[in-house]
């Protein structure tokens, strides 16, 4: 089942305190960035993250985004500065972004 145009939008809009969210409509689902870094998704109609130390820290629910990936949280919380928070520090987590060839 692919995600709703609506709750993409609701999602965005508890991702409103994070800087520089873009997001990628791939099969279906989209693909959450900050900071040109990918830092979640919504997959089903369900708004997950990957899992790092941040998102451990304030999340408890895996899920599987879809058959053969690995686990991510389930963000439960509608609270947009614990949110933009816990991206914030994810952020400093993650890796750099890969530099395309051309």
């Amino acid at each position: 089942m692919a995600s709703s145009a609506e709750y993409l939008e609701y999602v965005l809009d508890l991702l409103g305190d994070v800087p520089d969210v873009t997001m990628r409509k791939m099969m279906g689902e989209y693909l959450l960035y900050a900071s040109g870094k990918l830092f979640g998704g919504v997959y089903d109609d369900r708004f997950l993250v990957k899992d790092t130390e941040a998102s451990r820290t304030g999340l408890s629910v895996r899920e599987l985004p879809y058959e053969g990936a690995q686990p991510m949280f389930v963000v439960d919380v509608e609270d947009r500065e614990a949110i933009a928070a816990m991206v914030e520090e994810m952020l400093k987590e993650l890796p750099e972004p890969k530099r395309r060839r051309r």
